[in-house]
């Protein structure tokens, strides 16, 4: 329990200030991190036997996921890993149905029928002002947070999964509402955080602390839930 929390993140397909936003996470001083930029889309689950993380932050929007590496994505979370799930990355592996039950939500790019359900393509939106209000004041992710207004980008048309527990939400009239959930996958902890578009945002206090928090909760380093 005394060591540091190892974290990949995984980074690719969408851009992003790298500086920045690497920033947040060597602000941490328990939380070991290594970016790993994918080339492939998806190398990062090709061979996982020498594993040695204890939570994925997924920043990528890749696509391309093989059949292997889908198994040892799901391996990893039978496991215990834990996954911490930014902003749109919830966009990432349209074509892999499993991954929306991962992480509890799915942006479609485009059009799409699923199930034998039509769903319509996402849009969004930048530079939007919301007030972000704490749903679950309880859970050890939001313990002691207050509703804040923020200045992001946000989107609609979203699907999420009904299990998901909102821990944060907007009722800002062009937006989705859940911003922040977590959910089980397998003995996986999961946490999705719709916010975090720019580099205002990863150097926002609150943001941080929403995301170590994440973190914690899903490395199983967190009291509660």
């Amino acid at each position: 329990q005394g060591e540091n929390i190892k974290v990949v993140v995984v980074t690719g397909g969408h851009g992003f200030k790298q500086e920045p936003f690497l920033a947040l996470f060597q602000s941490y001083d328990d939380i070991d991190y290594v970016e790993a930029r994918q080339q492939d889309h998806s190398e990062i689950f090709e061979d996982i036997s020498d594993w040695d993380y204890d939570v994925i932050v997924l920043y990528n929007m890749t696509q391309q996921i093989s059949p292997k590496r889908r198994q040892n994505f799901v391996r990893l979370l039978q496991r215990g890993v834990g996954v911490v799930a930014l902003h749109h990355s919830i966009a990432a592996y349209q074509q892999w149905s499993e991954y929306r039950k991962i992480i509890g939500g799915k942006y479609y790019l485009k059009t799409a029928e699923e199930n034998g359900l039509v769903h319509e393509a996402g849009t969004y939106k930048h530079d939007v002002d919301f007030m972000v209000h704490i749903e679950d004041a309880s859970h050890p992710i939001t313990q002691g947070m207050s509703d804040v207004g923020v200045h992001i980008q946000r989107c609609v048309k979203c699907v999420f999964d009904k299990d998901n527990l909102v821990l944060a939400s907007t009722d800002h009239p062009t937006s989705d509402g859940p911003l922040c959930w977590v959910k089980r996958y397998g003995r996986a902890k999961i946490c999705y955080i719709q916010m975090g578009d720019g580099p205002s945002a990863y150097a926002d206090a609150n943001y941080r602390r929403l995301v170590a928090r994440a973190i914690k909760w899903c490395a199983g380093r967190l009291d509660g839930n």
